[in-house]
């Protein structure tokens, strides 16, 4: 009985302390703005028109967990899978996201299908549409342990949900631009009793792959989400690979956090490990708030027998 208490306390504590001292998680909560560090390896949950750039299927998850050993510390969960329809050029999948943080918790899924049109000697557009469902739960009750009025209440709302997303892309470049969330209504009441506009997040994307003689690849890649009323946040990333095997990043987000990337592509597995900190001595003042995040690959058809770096 004494940890389940001691366990409520610290989650009623960092959610104080998230909803009035660190307006970056609330904007985060806001918008549901795509947040994982290897976005240059895992694109399709942002925009799956991006999926049409590998010819193989694949299955791809991802698991983002930040400040270990702490109650109620935001944790993520992406998983998401494509099949190729090669006699039509186009791509079919499915893509699950589930969020918690603290009492609050967003489960989404999403099939999506992409289609690719040549518009060039190697220069394609694709284009793709994707339709879901999106499930919020807050239990605020949980935090009622001295009979506070502000946290009485829970939330429970379930909404459909649909996106789009287009993308121009050779073997050496992309540039997309995706709504995966197009949103018109308010969801639920925040923790302070304002409601939660949860505002459509439009994602702009691109990467430059450069060759650097044989063994040594570099990609460059970036992405900037806007919501009206936020400020814009993006991450711009640098990946020198050896030989397309091994790559070692680094990547810089605008809300002054930045992340070390390591990748390994063992066909047909890819891996990726990363490790971000805030760069302002502000970011949680003395909590810890580095972020740990691990994705995995799995690529299958005859075209996955050549690694995927772009």
């Amino acid at each position: 009985m004494r940890t389940k208490t001691t366990s409520l306390k610290n989650i009623r504590i960092i959610t104080l302390a998230l909803l009035f001292s660190i307006p970056a998680i609330q904007a985060k909560a806001q918008t549901q703005q795509f947040t994982f560090t290897q976005f240059m390896n895992n694109l399709t949950p942002v925009n799956p028109a991006y999926s049409l750039l590998d010819d193989a299927g694949a299955i791809n998850s991802a698991t983002r967990q930040q400040w270990l050993g702490v109650d109620g510390a935001p944790k993520s969960y992406e998983l998401n899978g494509n099949l190729p329809l090669e006699s039509i050029n186009s791509k079919a999948g499915l893509m699950v996201l589930y969020d918690k943080f603290a009492i609050e918790h967003q489960t989404e899924a999403n099939a999506f299908f992409a289609k690719s049109i040549q518009v060039g000697t190697k220069n394609f557009i694709g284009v793709s549409i994707n339709a879901g469902v999106r499930n919020y739960v807050a239990n605020y009750s949980q935090l009622d342990g001295d009979g506070d009025p502000v946290f009485r209440n829970d939330i429970k709302s379930t909404k459909p949900n649909v996106g789009f997303g287009v993308i121009y892309y050779s073997d050496w470049f992309y540039l997309g631009l995706s709504v995966p969330e197009l949103t018109i209504r308010r969801l639920g009441v925040a923790s302070a009793q304002d409601p939660i506009d949860f505002r459509n997040t439009y994602y702009f994307s691109g990467a430059l792959l450069t060759e650097l003689g044989d063994d040594f690849q570099l990609k460059t890649a970036g992405l900037a989400s806007y919501s009206k009323g936020i400020p814009v946040i993006a991450d711009v990333s640098l990946t020198l690979y050896t030989k397309r095997i091994v790559g070692i990043g680094i990547d810089y987000r605008t809300n002054k956090e930045m992340a070390g990337i390591l990748t390994l592509n063992i066909n047909p597995f890819q891996i990726g490990y990363s490790y971000q900190s805030g760069t302002s001595p502000e970011n949680l003042g003395n909590f810890n708030a580095a972020t740990h995040e691990i994705f995995l690959g799995y690529r299958f058809g005859k075209a996955a027998e050549k690694p995927k770096i772009l």
